[in-house]
């Protein structure tokens, strides 16, 4: 039995279908083929799985399809408006915070919540906020680089 709710996927309001036991992960890629989103440790502690709701970083394999009712999911996929990227995946090219890829969606998606909560974000509120983002390709510092870049006045 799957259990009707109402919700905005990157900014489209939608009624969907989801299994009360299925995870946003599971709902994002099986469902809608938004694959931006992946899935590294399944327990929450990798960070590339890591969607906004409602501009708040959360671990979408942790995450019940079913809580996301009245809110908003803003994934990889949806931060390019009209073509063009948005500055956090524009900051990560400039400052090329990425190398085989795979924790880089969740990175930009933590880095955006982070800048949705802070503006001006301190190196420490940005270390906190990326505490829970592992990359084993250690690409921390150009990470770093490009939230100090956003976060100039």
């Amino acid at each position: 039995m799957k259990l009707a709710i109402a919700t905005t996927i990157n900014g489209q309001r939608e009624e969907i279908a989801v299994h009360p036991n299925q995870t946003l992960l599971e709902f994002l890629r099986d469902e809608l083929k938004l694959k931006g989103a992946v899935e590294g440790c399944s327990v929450g502690v990798c960070g590339s799985c890591t969607v906004l709701i409602d501009g708040k970083p959360v671990s979408s394999c942790l995450t019940l399809a079913s809580n996301i009712e009245g809110k908003s999911v803003t994934t990889i996929e949806g931060l390019s408006q009209n073509g063009e990227l948005d500055p956090v995946q524009q900051a990560f090219l400039k400052h090329q915070a990425f190398q085989c890829g795979f924790c880089t969606t969740g990175m930009i998606m933590a880095v955006k919540g982070l800048l949705n909560a802070h503006k001006q974000p301190s190196e420490e509120q940005a270390r906190d906020y990326l505490s829970g983002n592992l990359c084993r390709c250690g690409t921390y510092k150009e990470v770093l680089a490009a939230v100090k870049e956003l976060a100039r006045p």
